[in-house]
């Protein structure tokens, strides 16, 4: 990370408003259309892993997990990660994800899905699922379908279609 004290916070209901407006200029109106959306919709974030950095009182970045199953196998999906456009390119992005890998493993979780670019999320140990082997609920370029897993049975275990997990989600 750069020279920036940067603090990495849980999210607070608080927060809500001014993620929100982070995520309409990191993704634009289009963002609701995508299909990694429609899993969200199913299932409530667990709060125990939404994450804010912030420099001072400002929050420069978010990311977010929802509970989901891929087939029977719980996990959760990563996402949205959004970086203030200029606080990017300072690692900021990268240990928000590093800080909900390590929380999330201490939940129990054995792997995480997004639809990323491997070029980013791949330095941090996320890897193409493999074609067909892990089904979304609509349209996806089956080479941005990323997962990380805490090992290789982890890994075999996620297989089959990915839905929300209401029955996991922790307030």
């Amino acid at each position: 990370m750069s020279d920036l004290k940067i603090a990495i916070q849980h999210e607070s209901p608080g927060d809500a408003h001014t993620i929100e407006r982070l995520h309409e200029r990191a993704f634009g109106p289009g963002r609701f259309a995508r299909t990694a959306e429609r899993i969200r919709e199913e299932a409530n974030l667990d709060m125990r892993l939404c994450l804010v950095a912030r420099i001072a009182t400002l929050v420069v970045a978010s990311v977010r997990l929802t509970p989901i199953r891929i087939g029977t196998t719980p996990s959760l999906m990563l996402g949205p990660l959004a970086v203030e456009p200029a606080f990017r390119s300072r690692g900021i992005g990268r240990a928000l994800i590093e800080r909900v890998m390590t929380d999330a493993t201490a939940l129990g979780y054995r792997s995480i899905l997004l639809v990323g670019d491997e070029a980013y999320y791949g330095r941090m140990g996320f890897r193409r699922t493999g074609h067909g082997r892990i089904q979304m609920p609509g349209p996806v370029d089956p080479m941005r379908v990323l997962l990380w897993a805490v090992d290789d049975a982890a890994r075999d275990a996620a297989k089959g279609p990915v839905h929300g997990d209401y029955a996991s989600a922790a307030a």
